[in-house]
């Protein structure tokens, strides 16, 4: 079994390291808007906050990534968990001063996210191709994005749970998490840091900006879905009069997408990249359609956990295609490029179906869902049209390797 494999070749403290490293991120949205609504009294603030560090982690994921591919993982990794204490640090400190400091504060949390699921993927790329085991790339990448979900439920939860504590307590417990995990997990189970040639300013590859762009979208339209599916989730939630459903409805989301991660792994390999892109395109459309139509006719929680399905494959296309299309020396870059569309299109979507939700409930929320996945299905088959018998934008084989040999020894 693949996931056996991935045992062997990681060791087996990596899979928990590894899942609390990423609770930060998972919560740090959430443990934001928590305590600065408790410090201001204003939930608009407190959302304004919320997503300007959205948007930071979006600006800083691509520099934080840039780094890492000049100067190692490890080394930016660990600096970066050390800054994002620090932020969050500042940011309790600003919860007591005034709000202009306060949304500084939140910015600089954004800008120094560790960034630990694109990294890690690329760690995962490096570590098979360095040990002559490529086909594992795909079990790994469905493992991370079955972790990522699991984050995203569990991330929320405690976080809910620690709030009747105090609004500073999530913030705490993040950084107690940086501290003891996320740092740790750098230090111990990140790729060794590249010594960098003299001469390799000058013969570092380029990014395919525009193939990566499209790749960038695609993140942007499934995070549109999520900014969407959490807007309707908690005006259903208010709407029964139980505004602590919203989680646990959320939590389904997630679990089913975790779930349908998981089992990609048993994928056929003659089930090519570019078929996947588009066929998970088609159903996250068609799952979202499910969802619209499901939460008039049967029940928005019923309808969420069917179209939670549909997730992950998509995403987990999206990892493998990019990382098709990097060079092995801008890895880091591109994922982290990648990763930047899913906050920046969950602001978006959370804004919009935000404003629709205001006249037309649930219902206008998640037409703001299903916009989102029909401009990923869009954007799916013109690049596959576009690219038919190119392999430029959706690479179907595997691409030589030329550092594979001298990885091997760094690793």
């Amino acid at each position: 079994m693949s996931y056996r494999s991935l045992l062997r070749v990681a060791g087996v403290g990596f899979f928990p390291l590894g899942f609390l490293a990423r609770l930060p991120y998972a919560s740090s949205a959430l443990s934001t808007l928590i305590l600065l609504q408790a410090s201001t009294h204003s939930y608009a603030f407190a959302g304004l906050a919320s997503a300007a560090q959205s948007i930071a982690i979006a600006v800083g994921g691509p520099v934080v990534g840039a780094l890492a591919d000049r100067h190692g993982p490890r080394t930016v990794g660990a600096l970066a968990a050390v800054a994002n204490f620090a932020a969050w640090a500042a940011l309790l400190a600003a919860s007591q001063g005034n709000r202009p400091s306060m949304l500084a504060a939140a910015t600089l949390v954004g800008l120094t996210q560790p960034q630990v699921s694109p990294l890690v993927r690329v760690h995962w790329a490096r570590l098979v191709r360095a040990r002559g085991e490529r086909q594992l790339l795909s079990a790994a990448l469905s493992y991370e994005a079955s972790a990522d979900e699991m984050s995203f439920v569990a991330g929320p939860a405690v976080v809910g749970l620690l709030a009747s504590v105090g609004p500073a307590a999530p913030a705490v417990l993040t950084m107690v998490l940086i501290a003891a995990a996320t740092l740790p997990f750098t230090l111990l189970h990140t790729h060794r840091d590249i010594p960098r040639e003299a001469s390799e300013d000058h013969a570092r590859p380029q990014l395919p900006r525009r193939p990566l762009a499209v790749m960038f979208l695609a993140m942007a339209a499934m995070g549109v879905i999520f900014g969407a599916v959490q807007t309707a989730v908690t005006v259903y939630a208010d709407a029964i009069g139980e505004p602590g459903a919203a989680g646990l409805v959320y939590a389904g989301f997630g679990i089913g997408s975790a779930l349908a991660g998981a089992a990609c792994v048993w994928l056929p390999r003659r089930f090519s990249l570019r078929a996947r892109y588009v066929t998970f395109a088609a159903a996250l459309f068609a799952g979202t359609l499910v969802l619209f139509a499901g939460a008039r006719l049967v029940s928005v929680p019923a309808a969420v956990a069917v179209a939670a399905f549909t997730v992950a494959p998509y995403m987990i296309s999206l990892y493998a295609l990019t990382e098709r299309l990097a060079p092995p020396e801008r890895a880091a870059i591109a994922m982290t490029v990648l990763c930047g569309g899913g906050p920046l299109g969950a602001a978006a979507g959370q804004a919009v179906s935000g404003a629709l939700a205001e006249t037309h409930g649930t219902d206008g929320a998640l037409l703001v869902a299903v916009a989102g996945a029909a401009a990923a299905l869009v954007l799916a088959l013109t690049a596959a049209l576009a690219d038919r018998g190119r392999e430029v934008w959706i690479i179907d084989s595997v691409p030589a390797d030329p550092v594979a040999d001298a990885s091997s020894g760094r690793a």
